[in-house]
């Protein structure tokens, strides 16, 4: 099993490459189909937030483990405009960009753990975990 994968996002197909790889991740790892799709869906909002605000960016995806169990971890990274108020870009309902604002708060209920790191002008880093159980 390869232990990390990285990825460049830059375009629409490139999101779609992200999922795909994240879904192949997570069935070697041992992910069940719930937590596979929770994983993928979280992906998906997180490529597609590096490249709506950001213009594109990177992931990486690797196998993690804890001593008791292995899981995934992904991080997305991007040199876009950063978020000027992480609370604020946490918070259902609040977007930007005219959409749902569920991208950031709906991939943090998703998994396991969450850490976003960003500040203006420098871009945007998150990083996330999902176990497997």
């Amino acid at each position: 099993m390869t232990t990390a994968v990285e990825l460049a996002i830059a375009g629409n197909s490139d999101v779609v490459i992200v999922r795909q790889q994240v879904r192949t991740s997570a069935q070697q790892v041992g992910l069940s189909l719930v937590d596979q799709t929770k994983l993928v869906t979280a992906a998906s909002e997180l490529a597609r937030n590096a490249l709506t605000y950001a213009g594109g960016g990177h992931v990486r995806i690797e196998v993690v483990s804890n001593g008791l169990r292995d899981g995934l971890r992904l991080s997305f990274t991007d040199e876009g405009p950063g978020i000027p108020d992480l609370d604020q870009a946490l918070t259902d309902g609040w977007s930007t960009g005219g959409g749902l604002g569920l991208g950031l708060s709906g991939s943090r209920r998703l998994v396991d753990e969450f850490d976003l790191r960003s500040k203006p002008g420098e871009g945007t880093q998150v990083t996330v975990v999902k176990w497997a159980r």
